[in-house]
């Protein structure tokens, strides 16, 4: 059987030039995640389990954040893909206003209930006050965050991706140099904890914000966004981007809270529990990145040859991408699975612990493998083609209707081993493919959102 693939080494280029840079800046994100935690970790374990709180917050907020901007893009790529720019800054100014919203309401929301918001996450009330402190500087990063984030996103969509990696690189250096200074007070620095560590993050979160502020006004060649462009309104665009991204906000949300719940059913299970899975999770997580980068790709790839309106090349696409998702996938599961003795070896665990690290390793070297074609063809490939609704019902029934109820009744109710409810809890990434690789090659997920009659390039 012949499949019609892309055979243009262009497309191949382009591809690897999209994924590899996101990729690379997911990487680098997390890298400042870890270092925060590593940094805070050697100082006090009461303030690690503080931060830890926090950043389960956090994680809420960056996620619905990524979700604003991820609706721009797939409306923005369509335009881009018919070079019809003005659009895309309309669609910038209304994506800000979703953002700015949502800031603004977990400002105040942690502002007024910092401690009973740290204490959704942690019991301890020496390690809820550490988080308390921690929360205090860290929500004025949140306008800064999300302002980057969707201007990002802006450049995204008309594929300027390195810009992004960039800026987080400096934003690594710059957050790993203050903590270095003011979580442990060196170089006559005053010592600051956890009070150090989040003005450490929120100096790398001003200065990123100001660098892409200044990129995208002075240095950006291709969509040329001027302030002015952030008081036009538009309710046609306004209504098309409310209808497109509402379904896609939804299911980062929750992710966001399906993310906390999964680590608070694992932290009441076991101590060795707990530990396994922090280990295995860092490594998990920081090959997870390939698979976000492949999707925000397809995406801007997807929505931009439906901008183009070539219907015939579109089928070799698709065939294409899935087919690397799959390559990638299984190079993936198999890079796990070849490195998880090493690197359990540098651990000091016990038996028991190592033991479970292990076993869920081998667990995740099948999930990445999974999740490395279901994410970029559920989140990438579908929604790209503008049908965002699919993946937040998707999620709706297989995380929030059988993952996590049967989870937590394996944990509390039947006292399942943590090994089986770590298989339970990643379930849902082995059997959405088979609804992704159905809906996907069905082709009905092609919906041309751009408006006609919009101007083009000026």
């Amino acid at each position: 059987m012949n499949l019609p693939i892309v055979k243009e080494r262009s497309f191949y280029k382009t591809f690897c030039i999209l994924a590899g840079t996101l990729i690379l800046e997911q990487a680098v994100i997390l890298s400042v995640n870890l270092a925060d935690n590593v940094m805070i970790g050697s100082y006090s374990e009461i303030s690690l389990a503080g931060v830890a709180a926090v950043n389960q917050i956090q994680f809420v907020i960056q996620q619905v954040a990524y979700s604003i901007s991820n609706g721009l893009i797939v409306l923005a790529s369509q335009y881009w893909g018919k070079k019809h720019l003005d659009p895309i800054r309309k669609l910038t100014s209304v994506a800000l206003y979703y953002g700015i919203f949502w800031a603004a309401f977990m400002f105040v929301l942690v502002t007024l209930f910092p401690a009973q918001c740290v204490g959704l996450f942690v019991n301890d009330q020496a390690a809820i006050a550490e988080g308390v402190q921690y929360l205090n500087i860290i929500r004025f990063t949140y306008p800064f965050f999300v302002v980057t984030t969707i201007l990002l996103g802006s450049m995204r969509s008309v594929e300027t991706v390195r810009l992004a990696l960039i800026v987080s690189a400096i934003s690594l250096v710059v957050n790993c140099c203050i903590n270095f200074l003011l979580i442990n007070g060196r170089f006559h620095a005053p010592e600051m904890g956890v009070r150090g560590a989040a003005i450490g993050t929120l100096t790398a979160r001003v200065l990123e914000c100001g660098i892409v502020i200044c990129y995208v006004f002075r240095k950006d060649k291709k969509l040329r966004l001027r302030p002015r462009n952030f008081v036009q309104t538009d309710s046609l665009l306004l209504k098309d981007y409310t209808r497109v991204a509402i379904p896609i906000i939804i299911q980062g949300a929750m992710w966001g809270v399906t993310n906390a719940i999964q680590t608070a059913i694992l932290g009441h299970m076991t101590i060795s529990a707990e530990a396994a899975y922090s280990i295995s999770s860092t490594i998990f997580l920081l090959l997870k990145v390939a698979a976000v980068g492949a999707c925000t790709a397809a995406s801007i790839i997807i929505g931009k040859q439906i901008g183009m309106g070539d219907r015939d090349r579109l089928k070799e696409t698709v065939v294409t991408l899935q087919l690397l998702f799959i390559g990638v996938g299984i190079m993936l599961g198999l890079m796990l699975l070849a490195i998880r003795t090493p690197l359990l070896s540098v651990y000091k665990i016990s038996d028991e612990t190592y033991y479970l690290a292990n076993a869920f390793m081998i667990i995740q070297s099948v999930v990445i493998c999974t999740m490395s074609y279901q994410m970029p063809a559920n989140c990438g490939i579908i929604r790209g083609g503008g049908e965002t609704r699919y993946g937040m019902i998707l999620d709706l029934i297989s995380i929030w209707m059988i993952v996590l109820p049967v989870s937590y009744l394996a944990a509390f109710v039947w006292n399942f081993s943590p090994v089986v409810v770590v298989m339970f809890l990643n379930a849902d990434q082995v059997f959405k493919c088979i609804p992704a690789a159905i809906y996907t090659n069905s082709y009905r997920w092609v919906h041309s959102l751009a408006r006609e009659g919009t101007p083009k390039v000026k």
